[in-house]
């Protein structure tokens, strides 16, 4: 029997009217809209194979800098700087290119530790972590005494679904970097408090990855290029601050992107543009409230983030019940392509679902996911 490795759940069928219109549930990368593949084939000739140093391509570029600056309402002195690599690329080039001595992390998650992992194996400059347990949320108050030049925290926990709910105070000469890479642009966040803003957009803004987005202060700027000049300090060319500063101001990147990325990238932000910032947040708090409210309604199940202030609006992490092994429903939701990509994150090890609702979601598909969930569950 091809269903034997299902084992508990192998005899149930799975309900029609009960199936969503979209499998897509993941954490990232997110549900880019076919739609937005049927725009770029329409492009035909004109763009797909045009070098990115030509005007289609860098209009995209200019198109997806002042869409940002609108949808952020960014100060006008911050830039957009973008270029190819995701967020573990972006993570050595931080510590290369724009810490000059020390940088705390403030860790909650397996991602919050890779970026301090990073930085710790640089020769040249010192890492402190402040971490709490994996599910649990952080406070982080005053940081004007620490002896970091370059503060570190993660917006949005993509392991755990832990989100933040202030931002750190700082001195004048400090950095106040955050990670942004899966809930920018969703997760409410005072970017003019900000100096270091990256996020992929494989995530919140519904393209694919290979591409990270920076926006950065005055403040960051400089710091970045004044490293970037020091004739002592290493970095890889291609982790360059300087190069990736220098193109993004003429709307290009340094070296050959994807330009199905970009593309997609840009549309997405248009359509956010159209329902606006904090709409887009309010579908998030709707679509991760219902998951929460489905959640603690159940005695099988329970978010993994206790206290609620620190539940993300972007990934919602809940719980099962240890007799419901998630792996075998998963797999089996998987292969009749109904459901995909709310296995827990593997490294925690967590008998749990992990759940992206990303603004573009629709509520239909998700009120559908936690009725097909439970009867899964309920007619074991």
């Amino acid at each position: 029997n091809k269903n034997s490795r299902f084992d508990m759940f192998s005899q149930i069928n799975t309900p029609k009217d009960l199936i969503p219109t979209d499998p897509r549930f993941g954490a990232g990368p997110s549900k880019v809209p076919v739609e937005f593949i049927e725009k770029l084939l329409s492009t035909k000739a004109n763009l797909l194979g045009t070098s990115h140093r030509k005007p289609a391509v860098k209009n995209l570029g200019m198109e997806i800098t002042n869409g940002l600056k609108e949808y952020f309402k960014l100060p006008e002195d911050y830039c957009v700087v973008y270029g190819n690599g995701g967020a573990t690329l972006l993570f050595d080039m931080i510590g290369l290119g724009m810490v000059e001595k020390e940088s705390s992390h403030f860790t909650c998650g397996e991602f919050s530790r890779k970026w301090f992992k990073s930085h710790d194996k640089i020769p040249w400059i010192q890492a402190e972590e402040i971490n709490v347990d994996f599910g649990q949320g952080q406070s982080f108050g005053d940081c004007r005494n620490s002896a970091s030049d370059m503060i570190c925290v993660t917006l949005n926990e993509t392991s755990t679904g832990v989100i933040i709910d202030d931002l750190p105070t700082i001195r004048e000469d400090q950095i106040l970097a955050v990670d942004a890479t899966s809930g920018g642009g969703q997760v409410p966040c005072d970017l003019s408090k900000v100096d270091l803003f990256f996020f992929s957009p494989q995530k919140v803004f519904a393209s694919e990855g290979g591409l990270f987005v920076a926006i950065m202060s005055p403040k960051a700027r400089e710091r970045a290029l004044k490293i970037g000049s020091d004739a002592n300090r290493y970095f890889p060319d291609i982790m360059s601050w300087k190069q990736a500063i220098d193109n993004s101001d003429k709307f290009q990147v340094y070296n050959t992107p994807s330009i199905s990325t970009l593309f997609f990238l840009n549309e997405q932000i248009k359509l956010m543009n159209e329902v606006g910032y904090e709409n887009v947040v309010a579908k998030g708090n709707e679509l991760s409230s219902f998951i929460y409210n489905w959640a603690e309604s159940k005695p099988y199940l329970s978010p993994f983030i206790e206290e609620k202030k620190y539940r993300s609006n972007v990934v919602c992490t809940i719980n099962v019940d240890e007799k419901y092994p998630v792996s075998e429903l998963l797999s089996k939701l998987h292969e009749e392509k109904v459901v995909y990509g709310i296995e827990s994150y593997r490294k925690l090890g967590k008998n749990q679902f992990r759940i992206g609702v990303f603004h573009n979601v629709d509520k239909n598909d998700v009120i559908k996911l936690t009725q097909l969930l439970s009867y899964y569950i309920e007619n074991a």
